[in-house]
């Protein structure tokens, strides 16, 4: 499971406030413990207004490229900041995102050509987000298939479904598992990934709704989230499911993190 660490991003009110007061600590020990608990990278995301954004995101690359070594995800809606805060990246990491919208792979894959760098495709276009798998899927197709003219390795390609939120649609872990399944099904080797909270917006408890969701859709094929991989109840979800799936030799991982107190209880 590849994890994408979550909590770096300003669009959690926690972190916007730690932004906004330039909070290097708060960031610091986001980043350390996000690395800790297992995250593969780190999302950096300013959640703040257009204006400030360039600034804000330079702060938090430099911040936690002086902290940690995991690679940035990093993340925007605008290409043309993606492009500017690339070259500040010490490695290549993962492009969040390219879409079926106009112009974003024409801007971002001939970049990353020939380089290390991963990209976070999203299952949407000029007609919005839908909820038919089988456009999900029709539109993956077409996303990697100009990622691959641009020389990207399927496996550096993660689609992300998009799945909607339960609350306003019913039926939307089945409309993105089956997405998973099509997709998964036409392209083994690249990755489906999902900002997986999404589906609990407006719902009470989320976690419940959150790990249930992890759970499931790994169950299906998704082999990367963006999660908090410091949230106790996802880390447990995460190494119990692979095991249920066959995906740990004698369960190995889920014993050896038990008895390291990183899930269960914790270490005397």
């Amino acid at each position: 499971m590849i994890i994408i660490g979550e909590k770096i991003n300003g669009f959690i009110p926690a972190t916007l406030k730690a932004i906004e007061s330039r909070d290097e600590g708060y960031i610091r020990e986001l980043a350390k413990k996000q690395t800790e608990f297992g995250a593969d990278y780190l999302d950096v995301c300013a959640g703040t207004a257009p204006e400030i954004e360039r600034d804000t995101l330079t702060w938090l690359i430099d911040l936690v490229q002086d902290t940690v070594e995991t690679p940035l995800c990093i993340d925007s809606s605008d290409v043309n900041v993606i492009l500017e805060m690339m070259p500040l990246a010490k490695r290549p990491g993962l492009i969040n995102s390219i879409s079926g919208e106009a112009g974003k792979c024409e801007a971002i894959l001939p970049k990353i050509e020939g380089t290390d760098w991963k990209v976070v495709a999203l299952t949407c276009d000029k007609n919005g987000i839908p909820t038919d798998p089988e456009v999900k899927f029709e539109i993956a197709k077409t996303l990697i298939a100009q990622a691959q003219d641009h020389g990207l390795s399927l496996d550096s390609i993660f689609i992300d479904p998009l799945v909607t939120t339960l609350a306003t649609t019913g039926t939307s872990l089945l409309s993105f598992n089956e997405a998973v399944r099509k997709i998964k099904g036409a392209f083994p080797e690249v990755h489906i990934t999902s900002g997986l909270s999404n589906i609990s917006f407006g719902m009470p408890f989320r976690k419940a709704i959150n790990t249930q969701f992890l759970a499931l859709a790994m169950s299906a094929g998704m082999d990367s989230a963006i999660m908090d991989p410091t949230s106790p109840d996802m880390r447990a979800t995460l190494y119990a499911t692979d095991a249920l799936l066959g995906n740990d030799d004698y369960c190995m991982n889920y014993l050896t993190a038990y008895r390291n107190g990183v899930i269960g209880a914790k270490k005397a």
